[in-house]
């Protein structure tokens, strides 16, 4: 009597267990570093932020502000020696100090990207260079989870691809001469 079911011989039959566990391991590799492996942010929560910026002829310091997407920003500004101005682009944030006070602006950094701060206050000969710059990075959390379910969709789909699913007492190549 003639089995109807072939029996794996040779290669094929070390090959198959071994190409599953393979690829089984290398998608769970591809999900811990998903997961695990730090970004260049790190995810967080909004939170509100402060800074304390000083003016005077020609520039602000700091000069460079970095927050994440969704942050509140609390900028409170001092001008040291004239009247100076600030403006920022893409916000349309805008405030007026005189020498020795102080003025606080907030909102929140909804907008991602590079944007320039300036003096809006002709402050002498240099004042058109008298420039800064917020940079708002995105926040991460949304990435890092879209970048999760696509490791998770692309090992499940070839991974049904080289091993497609079979009824019970069925064979391989009986699966595979369906197709």
């Amino acid at each position: 009597m003639t089995d109807s079911v072939p029996k794996r011989s040779g290669l094929n039959s070390l090959f198959q267990p071994r190409a599953k566990g393979v690829l089984l391991v290398s998608l769970a590799l591809l999900i811990i570093a998903v997961v695990a492996v730090p970004w260049p942010l790190q995810p967080s929560a909004p939170t509100t932020r402060r800074f304390t910026m000083v003016s005077r002829q020609f520039e602000f310091e700091p000069n460079t502000i970095q927050v994440n997407q969704g942050d509140t920003v609390i900028i409170t500004l001092t001008a040291d020696d004239v009247v100076h101005g600030f403006f920022l682009d893409g916000y349309g944030v805008k405030m007026r100090v005189e020498p020795g006070q102080s003025q606080t602006v907030q909102f929140v950094a909804d907008k991602s990207g590079k944007f320039r701060y300036r003096c809006s206050v002709s402050c002498g000969t240099m004042h058109p260079f008298m420039l800064g710059e917020l940079v708002v990075g995105p926040n991460t959390t949304f990435g890092r989870a879209v970048a999760l379910i696509g490791v998770v969709a692309i090992g499940v789909t070839v991974y049904l691809w080289k091993f497609p699913l079979r009824e019970p007492g069925e064979s391989t190549t009986e699966v595979r001469s369906k197709k």
